[in-house]
């Protein structure tokens, strides 16, 4: 009798420790991208406890962000005209100094460093450079960001090379550029995933200006076995 009772008792805990945790495991893996929608580029709108907006460019319609996250001051990353497509009255722009001027309404100025809270979400502006080329220079200031939605740290790099300064980066999810040219080759953009570790990691900056889903697949194929790529498809 003693062992009727027990034995299902500890099958059920086997059951458990080995049933439950990998399927918990599995729903935080698909529940740390479904919101990332990638629309193109360098854009990409993230729902969680708000609805962010990163870099709009050539938006194909119109929408009501809650924080608007801008990079750096070229047309194809701070775009007034995309902007306003999303700004609301609550809408909270993020960008650094040089961007100001071409925008309007609530715009939060950040430099490398600085760690805001917006409507909850926190977030921190890092260095975003080029090493070997002179399109973005570590002198203007410019950034990448690491938020927190829904519990996951999120590292938008910006237009960057593999720099140090990513060595002291963690993120969950990491977005970051492939297409070479302007920022960092695909066999880079794998360096510096190795170095920040995230749990998945998300190619862009191709298929518009410069770079191709070549590129996304280079990267994917670099990090085979090391760590998770998902090449999103544009929306």
């Amino acid at each position: 009798m003693v062992k009727k009772i027990v034995l299902p008792g500890f099958i059920l805990f086997l059951l458990i420790i080995t049933g439950y945790s990998p399927r918990a495991g599995e729903k935080e893996e698909i529940n740390m991208t479904e919101n990332i929608h990638w629309l193109g580029h360098d854009t990409f709108k993230i729902i969680g406890e708000k609805v962010i907006f990163t870099d709009p460019f050539k938006l194909r319609k119109r929408d009501t962000a809650d924080i608007v996250l801008i990079t750096h001051e070229h047309y194809d990353h701070c775009s007034p005209e995309d902007v306003k497509k999303i700004q609301g009255t609550g809408t909270v722009i993020v960008a650094p100094s040089d961007c100001a001027a071409k925008l309007s309404g609530n715009v939060k100025i950040v430099k490398p460093g600085d760690k805001i809270t917006v409507g909850g979400i926190d977030i921190e502006a890092v260095p975003s450079y080029n090493t070997n080329k002179q399109f973005h220079t570590k002198d203007k200031n410019w950034v990448g960001y690491i938020f927190t939605v829904n519990g996951q740290r999120i590292y938008l790099a910006g237009d960057t090379d593999y720099i140090p300064e990513m060595r002291t980066f963690r993120a969950d999810v990491a977005l970051l550029p492939v297409s070479g040219t302007y920022v960092m080759t695909a066999e880079e953009a794998v360096n510096a995933a190795l170095d920040i570790k995230p749990k998945v990691a998300i190619p862009m900056h191709y298929n518009s200006i410069v770079g191709t889903e070549k590129d996304a697949k280079r990267f994917a194929e670099g990090l085979k076995g090391k760590i998770e790529v998902k090449i999103l498809k544009e929306e």
